[in-house]
């Protein structure tokens, strides 16, 4: 949602339209989550906090009622930890939690070590939209694992809608049965295809584990997560029952493998 860092809005006019979608949507709370991707989005700490609050004032100006907390789309490298420490790497509203984004195309080699060493540093990363991973068939089981481990997994709503294809509804939809997932998001970069509405992506959740499980994954967990508090303080991801979603998303792979 901040103006022209990287390919989400493009402009101050745009973010104040998408922020104008997400309050009609029922959203009071957005965290503005920029990539840092060094050599192609060199953003920094500092620097997107400045712009938050930039945008904060702009919001208090034209009476939109939406708060923001500052945030950033992680990718891997070296020294995370030292990075998130001193705050040049940015974590949700500086709480231990941080959105953690693998690479899309391809599978890093040690990739569940790195989330373990971040995780031992005290820092609890969420992953996202691994759902959208081009390489999650070959892999589906480093995601598990991770997932297992403790770290958080963050879909994308529009993947459940059909937004992002078949493929993301597939797994998207299975990780939502399997109990993997603990946040649901917008990944929010425009008005159109990448639009600020969640709403959608909550009905989808709802009909499948019920209301209580969907607003886990977008009011308790997320606000959690911006007062820092403990991830064993809130419930953990629930799925179906083992056996049956076991056997559903056998049969459903024999008869309709995702494109």
């Amino acid at each position: 949602m901040l103006p022209g860092i990287d390919d989400g809005a493009k402009d101050l006019e745009t973010s104040l339209a998408m922020a104008r979608m997400a309050v009609a949507d029922g959203i009071t709370i957005t965290a503005c989550t920029p990539h840092i991707t060094p050599g192609i989005y060199d953003n920094t700490g500092p620097g997107i906090r400045r712009a938050v609050q930039a945008l904060r004032e702009v919001f208090e100006r034209e009476s939109i009622p939406l708060k923001l907390a500052p945030g950033a789309d992680v990718h891997l490298a070296p020294n995370l930890s030292e990075g998130l420490k001193s705050g040049m790497l940015q974590s949700l509203n500086g709480s231990r939690y941080f959105l953690f984004e693998p690479p899309h195309h391809v599978a890093p080699p040690r990739l569940e070590d790195a989330v373990f060493d971040v995780m031992a540093g005290g820092w609890q990363p969420i992953f996202t939209h691994p759902e959208r991973l081009t390489w999650i068939e070959n892999h589906y089981q480093t995601i598990v694992n991770i997932a297992e481990a403790g770290a958080w997994m963050q879909i994308t709503a529009g993947s459940l809608t059909g937004t992002f294809g078949k493929r993301a509804r597939y797994w998207g939809e299975r990780m939502i049965d399997e109990g993997l997932v603990h946040i649901l998001a917008t990944d929010a970069h425009n008005l159109k295809a990448r639009s600020p509405v969640l709403s959608a992506g909550v009905q989808a959740v709802e009909a499948k584990l019920g209301a209580e499980a969907a607003r886990d994954m977008v009011v308790t967990r997320p606000l959690a997560v911006l007062r820092n508090n403990p991830p064993e303080s809130v419930p953990a991801a629930v799925g179906l029952p083992p056996e049956a979603c076991k056997k559903k998303w056998e049969l459903f792979g024999l008869f309709r493998r995702p494109q």
